[in-house]
């Protein structure tokens, strides 16, 4: 999509602050109210806008343990892949999972109160996952760049 300047604008301003007012809105990106919020609503209606959350803090939230989980399937099946899909969206604790070229089937990104916590979900839970074989977990030791916001080009 070719976006000009007031929605790029509109886009990096509501990613770094999505509960900003409209009026906040259209004074930061030089626009009067009523285009403003016809060209936010047009960006929502698009697609562009899937929805608004509050970051929250995982440690303060007692996470203190963020591993990425590689796995894979026994066969790429699917009626196990769709039942391991919901078994992925159904656990709280996997926040992330994206389906992988290479070695691996799956990345998923989970985090845990603990590592008795994570030996938890990962030995009672994800490998009991349909069609789950193995798994091989990583563990971030510090979060170097972790952006929720997209480039807006």
């Amino acid at each position: 999509m070719k976006f000009d300047r007031a929605e790029k604008e509109i886009l990096r301003a509501l990613q770094s602050q999505g509960r900003m007012s409209n009026v906040d809105l259209a004074e930061r990106v030089g626009l009067s109210e009523s285009p403003c919020f016809r060209r936010v609503k047009a960006l929502e209606e698009g697609g562009v806008i899937r929805g608004y959350s509050a970051q929250l803090d995982r440690r303060a939230l007692g996470l203190q343990v963020t591993a990425f989980v590689l796995l894979n399937l026994e066969k790429q099946d699917d009626r196990k892949r769709k039942a391991f899909l919901a078994q992925v969206e159904a656990e709280d604790h996997i926040v992330e999972c994206h389906a992988m070229s290479g070695s691996h089937d799956y990345l998923l990104k989970v985090v845990a109160r603990n590592m008795d916590h994570f030996s938890e979900l990962s030995m009672e839970r994800i490998l009991k996952f349909d069609g789950v074989t193995n798994i091989e977990s990583n563990f971030s030791l510090v979060a170097v760049k972790e952006n929720v916001g997209l480039p807006v080009n």
